[in-house]
């Protein structure tokens, strides 16, 4: 009984495998490039596609990481070396020089009248 499962057993895995390597057997489209298939017309295009499209991939995921930076760092005020504080216009600081005697009468009465006020 036990010899006859064995052999029913093996019968069955050769039935059912045995399609399958026949399949495996017979031709395909890709066997009629040949060895060449990337030269002759069979995939030329991946090889220039593919760079060009692994490089915008990568253009798009580092233009989203530097909008999600600045998106999340909030807004930029530019330098603060070079700025002055919040209302502060350029005929106050005029005037704080005046008063620290950095220039003269004559200097402050020409830059305010260069400022416009």
């Amino acid at each position: 009984m036990k010899l006859s499962n064995a052999i029913y057993g093996a019968a069955s895995t050769a039935v059912a495998v045995l399609p399958s390597c026949a399949w495996a057997q017979g031709s395909s489209d890709a066997d009629r490039y040949g060895p060449h298939m990337m030269w002759w017309g069979g995939g030329w295009y991946g090889m220039i596609f593919g760079p060009l499209f692994m490089i915008l991939v990568l253009a798009v995921i580092i233009a989203v990481a530097v909008l999600l930076v600045r998106w999340l760092g909030g807004p930029w005020h530019g330098s603060a070396w070079n700025q002055a504080p919040p209302g502060r216009t350029p005929l106050d600081i005029l005037k704080e020089r005046f008063a620290r005697g950095e220039i003269d009468k004559q200097e402050f009465e020409e830059r305010r009248r260069a400022l416009g006020d």
